[in-house]
């Protein structure tokens, strides 16, 4: 026996769902934060406030500056090793090994390499030109040391021998 319920005529007469753009657009309170830095003058006037704070003070002046404790540790330790010149803020990441002057020196350096293999290279050519010369027996033009010496200019002229 065969009992229509009529699931099956609502089940086909449900409208499709219409298609939506599925590009996502990124908003604005959903932007990652920049990191905050603090200058030299506020972690000592933090500090100094913390250092006057009163017994479960601490804890509200934490949260007014939107810091950790572990933050007061660090900068304390900075204070004690280093002064008020350790408390500036540092560029994160390694330091540069070579400074401004050691760079360019190395660019020198290197340099220098470039224009010695270019004149190996053109004394090279130079010394396979005159073995062709040689090889073909073509005289080669005498350079003179002086220019206003005019009686050498004739023989100065590329010769060719038979």
């Amino acid at each position: 026996m065969y009992v229509d319920w009529g699931f099956e005529k609502d089940y086909h007469q449900v409208p499709k769902p219409t298609k939506t753009p599925t590009e996502v657009v990124a908003q604005n309170e959903h932007d990652r934060r920049q990191r905050r830095s603090f200058s030299a003058e506020d972690k000592a006037r933090i500090l100094a406030e913390a250092d006057a704070c009163k017994r479960g003070e601490l804890g509200a002046l934490l949260r007014r500056e939107g810091i950790y404790s572990s933050h007061l540790a660090n900068w304390r330790t900075q204070l004690k090793q280093r002064g008020l010149e350790g408390l500036k803020p540092t560029k994160p990441g390694r330091k540069p090994i070579k400074d401004a002057k050691d760079r360019r020196i190395e660019e020198l350096e290197k340099k220098a390499a470039r224009l010695e293999k270019k004149l190996r290279v053109s004394e090279a050519l130079v010394e396979m030109q005159k073995k062709a010369h040689e090889i073909l027996g073509i005289a080669l033009p005498r350079i003179e040391e002086s220019e206003g010496d005019s009686s050498s200019s004739s023989d100065s002229a590329p010769r060719r021998s038979r």
